[in-house]
């Protein structure tokens, strides 16, 4: 299978309703085109997954404005007021998660694991309505695996297989959520015919489509 598509051929998979993963710190490491593509695509009705919801005028902060996510799962939201404004007026279904968590329930995932324990929120709301489990007198949350449709991920470099390198703290979180989507697509800087090996941060296997980001299209 040829890899290596435009961004309007990735985008158009996703469809209203999907479960999107998209990778990033804030802007560090999000797969901004494809972001981008997702707006002009206009796919409503989203739940979409990710460390943050970045500002109001970048990457995933736009889908938020721009009212195409209906729920979100999330480590934080602070930095793009409106988020919270749609989180307050019920426009959106906010389910706020530790950040350690939400990346051992994508891990979990992609490890084909039942869930995880984590003594993280015991005591707090977090722990409302999940199930606790004691362990030698401590007690610990169990959380289901997170997983999603499409993951949108960035990678500093690509090759023609899928193979994906990374620069610095680029990769974040992309790398665990490109375990955990029955489809990912890779926004990479720069595509090449093959990676060295050890270079390779996330093996091609977990790769579906490659989109060159100076290609623009």
């Amino acid at each position: 299978m040829a890899k290596l598509v435009s961004i309007k051929e990735a985008i158009n998979l996703i469809k209203d309703g999907a479960t999107i993963m998209i990778g990033g710190f804030l802007s560090c490491g999000a797969p901004d085109k494809l972001i981008d593509g997702l707006i002009e695509n206009g796919a409503k009705n989203l739940t979409m997954i990710s460390n943050d919801t970045s500002v109001p005028e970048c990457d995933k902060g736009k889908l938020i404005v721009n009212k195409q996510i209906k729920k979100l799962i999330t480590s934080h939201i602070g930095t793009n007021p409106e988020t919270g404004r749609q989180m307050a007026t019920g426009d959106i279904e906010v389910e706020l998660t530790p950040m350690g968590t939400l990346m051992e329930r994508i891990r979990a995932k992609g490890a084909g694991l039942g869930g995880v324990l984590t003594p993280t929120g015991v005591g707090t709301v977090i722990e409302k309505g999940k199930k606790t489990v004691d362990i030698d007198g401590k007690k610990f949350i169990f959380e289901k695996p997170l997983g999603a449709d499409f993951a949108l991920i960035y990678g500093t470099k690509a090759d023609k297989y899928g193979n994906v390198a990374y620069f610095g703290t680029t990769r974040n979180c992309n790398t665990v959520m490109a375990t955990a989507a029955k489809t990912v697509i890779v926004q990479a800087d720069e595509v090449v015919d093959n990676l060295d090996p050890n270079e390779v941060i996330i093996p091609g296997i977990f790769v579906d489509y490659i989109v060159e980001k100076k290609a623009g299209v």
